[in-house]
This record gives structure tokens, sequence and C-alpha cells, in this order.
């Protein structure tokens, strides 16, 4: 008899909602866990090219830390489109200014560079703040 791996379809994938504090916890650590969550690593059922996973709530993203001196050294970079329109911010005024954005870069990295991760992406909800609008999905605390 033979045995054959299972290969989960999109309609066995429940999608629970988990929601994360962020306080106190490192950026890099938190986002790949998230990353794992986001992606169904933590399901037996996980397949590579299926979504199987959850929705994340993270909340706090204002309460963020950095290790070492990364708060001053690392940078961020994008592009206006035009020619010499190369735009850098350090990770110290990215916190200051748009804090759900460390993490959002942070969890996009770590997530697949096609359409699949794209959709994993759009699972992933950050909040600077303690609230969140998702209460109707009576998300789950997830402890890291």
């Amino acid at each position: 008899m033979k045995k054959y791996t299972y290969s989960a379809k999109p309609s066995d994938n429940q999608g629970k909602w988990l929601v994360v504090d962020a306080e106190n916890a490192v950026l890099g650590r938190l986002a790949s866990e998230v990353a794992a969550r986001l992606r169904g690593k933590h399901n037996p059922l996980y397949t590579p090219h299926v979504d199987c996973g959850d929705f994340v709530i993270v909340i706090n993203a204002d309460k963020i830390k950095l290790t070492g001196s990364k708060v001053q050294q690392k940078m961020y970079y994008h592009h206006s489109g035009y020619i010499g329109g190369m735009k850098s911010i350090n990770a110290e005024k990215l916190l200051q200014k748009r804090p759900e954005d460390l993490i959002r870069f942070a969890v996009k990295g770590m997530l697949p560079k096609n359409r699949l991760g794209r959709k994993l992406y759009k699972k992933l909800k950050v909040y600077s703040g303690g609230e969140h609008p998702h209460q109707a999905q009576q998300p789950q605390v997830l402890e890291l």
C-alpha cells in the first residue's frame, strides 16, 4: 500500500484571528514569529503553495525594541520614481513617524516574493496603540 503526502486545499484553512502585543518585543524575533503564523508553518496541514495561515493583529507597534545600535544605524530606502529620487530614513525617525511600518517592512521581507506572499501580507494588521477595530472577529491572544 502506497502512502501519499497530504496536500492541503484552500478550503482546508480555517484562518483564526490572533492578537500579538509588541510591547518590549524585539523586532526581528516578533517579525519571524508573525511571518511563520501568517504562512501557516505552525499548522500540521502546512503546504508551501497554499495559504494555511492565520490573520495576525499586532498592537503597540510604537513600543517595539531594536537591539544594539540599530535604532540609529538601520536605514530604510524607497525611490520616488524620478531621477535622483532615492529617499532614506533611519529606524529612529521611522519609529516616531510611522511605527507600524517598522513591523510591516520586517514581516514583508520574511514572506515569499510572489502572489501568495502578497495575499499573506494582506492578512497582517498593525496598529501603534493598544486598540484595534477587529473585536468582531474575536481574536485570541498569542504569547510570544
